[in-house]
């Protein structure tokens, strides 16, 4: 039998303090992941690209004010390409605003996830979303979908 590929996940994030909090809820909740960390939208869309598909990530965190230096954002860049088409893209934002939110739902984005200020709501947060079948999230995608809460 063949052994269960290892969920890759991704965080796009421009502040540090961010990534590490992120990386160590990952690491306290004992999961079996692959994590990368981006801290620009360059260096993650060079990645993406360059990334052939076992290299890819399953989920991707994305910070929504990740911006890239040749491009309006990343959201849109991503979903630009058709072989990102299955890339599941959850933006990770400290806003709460409707029109963000609905941007990133008609922009492509799988979920929207407000970045908890508890280190154990992160933990449990992230629990959730990467407990998600995101094949059967994604099909019937609406805006009660959308915005994840705990």
């Amino acid at each position: 039998m063949e052994k269960a590929e290892k969920m890759h996940i991704a965080l796009a994030d421009d502040d540090l303090e961010d990534r590490e909090l992120f990386r160590d809820a990952i690491e306290e909740l004992g999961l079996d992941v692959e994590l990368s960390l981006f801290s620009n939208g360059d260096e993650l869309l060079d990645y993406l690209h360059d990334a052939h598909d076992k290299k890819r990530p399953h989920i991707l965190f994305l910070d929504l004010n990740m911006l890239c230096s040749k491009y309006d954002d990343c959201l849109s860049e991503i979903r630009r390409h058709s072989k990102f088409k299955d890339l599941s893209i959850a933006i990770y934002s400290t806003s709460s605003a409707e029109n963000d939110i609905h941007k990133t739902f008609v922009g492509g984005a799988n979920i929207y996830i407000k970045k908890p200020n508890d280190f154990e709501v992160l933990k449990q947060s992230l629990h959730e979303v990467l407990k998600i079948n995101w094949q059967f999230h994604t099909s019937g995608l609406d805006k009660s979908t959308f915005l994840f809460r705990i």
